[in-house]
């Protein structure tokens, strides 16, 4: 069997690095669940979050954070809408997502790690990493503003809450929402960021060339030289991050299941029995184990892709050039 391509989903099927290729997955399994709906604000949000990653618009500069790219928000979007296509045909669904809603668990994806965009007036930070630790927060306010833009202002408040179960700010029980339909939707996005990033094919490698540099400027891990680690700091060393990585597992399915709801379980209903996120996240922390056994990291030898700026006709509002402040 040919192996799965570096650039492509779980299915070896659609090009996550290809904001079309991924716009029109969406937009299919949309209209395959809402025969008759408008799918024009999911391409609107695609193309709005592909000029901003790009450096497309007059307020942001390009994203710099090669971990948390282009790629991976896509990857995310498609991860979230297979989990909410998989609820919305399950038999234990209660009530339905509905076409708008939909709409939101997409633009919530597409716009969970903005807050790493740095203005093009950012003049105090060399690279987006360094938001690391309040990311979410900058992101939650950017969706507040951009929700206003596209019409959905009454989803605006909804959409900075949701946008936290992607990270570690607020405890997920924590998180204020407005009924079970929210922490339904915010469970998945949470789950669909875990899933999409532990399943890439090339996630090791990732983790050792992008991520780590990432925690470094972020301060959450040790740099190179003698200076002392940040107070911040979780890793002491590229080594340690890679060899961590199948205990961290152990946690994110502690998250998946109990925090997030055990919301993953829509990936079977949507592919038809098979999870196929769980079975790349397995051959993943498997070799990583292998790894971490030989202490040896020359093992991990794919190649990412790149995610080249890619230009858009489309054009987002000025007013949302205050909204990552």
């Amino acid at each position: 069997m040919a192996s799965r391509r570096s650039e492509y989903d779980v299915t070896d099927r659609i090009n996550t690095t290809d904001p079309a290729a991924v716009d029109e997955a969406v937009r299919r399994i949309f209209l395959d669940l809402y025969p008759g709906a408008s799918a024009a604000l999911l391409s609107h949000a695609f193309r709005d979050c592909t000029q901003l990653y790009s450096g497309k618009h007059p307020a942001y500069r390009a994203c710099d954070t090669a971990y948390h790219n282009l790629q991976h928000v896509l990857d995310v979007s498609l991860a979230m809408a297979r989990l909410m296509d998989g609820y919305e045909r399950s038999a234990e669904r209660s009530e339905p997502i509905g076409p708008a809603l939909f709409g939101f668990g997409v633009i919530t994806a597409l716009f969970h790690d903005i807050g790493y965009l740095r203005r093009r007036t950012d003049t105090r930070h060399r690279n987006g990493a360094e938001y690391t630790l309040r990311h979410v927060s900058r992101g939650a306010g950017f969706l507040e503003q951009y929700m206003n833009e596209v019409s959905l202002g009454h989803l605006a408040d909804e959409a900075a809450r949701v946008i936290h179960f992607t990270g570690y700010e607020i405890p997920v029980h924590r998180i204020e929402v407005a009924n079970a339909t929210f922490r339904l939707l915010g469970n998945m996005l949470g789950s669909a960021d875990i899933l999409a990033q532990m399943s890439d094919r090339c996630y090791l490698e990732k983790c050792r060339d992008r991520l780590y540099p990432e925690f470094v400027a972020g301060g959450l891990a040790r740099g190179e030289g003698n200076e002392p680690a940040p107070k911040t700091a979780v890793f002491s060393s590229v080594r340690h991050l890679i060899c961590n990585t199948p205990a961290f597992y152990r946690s994110a399915k502690l998250r998946l299941t109990e925090h997030l709801g055990a919301a993953c379980r829509y990936l079977g209903r949507h592919f038809d029995g098979d999870d196929l996120y769980e079975a790349e996240v397995v051959k993943n922390i498997r070799y990583a184990e292998r790894v971490a056994e030989r202490g040896d990291l020359s093992m991990l030898r794919r190649v990412p892709p790149a995610v080249a700026p890619l230009e858009h006709a489309s054009s987002l509002s000025g007013q949302t050039a205050d909204a990552l402040a």
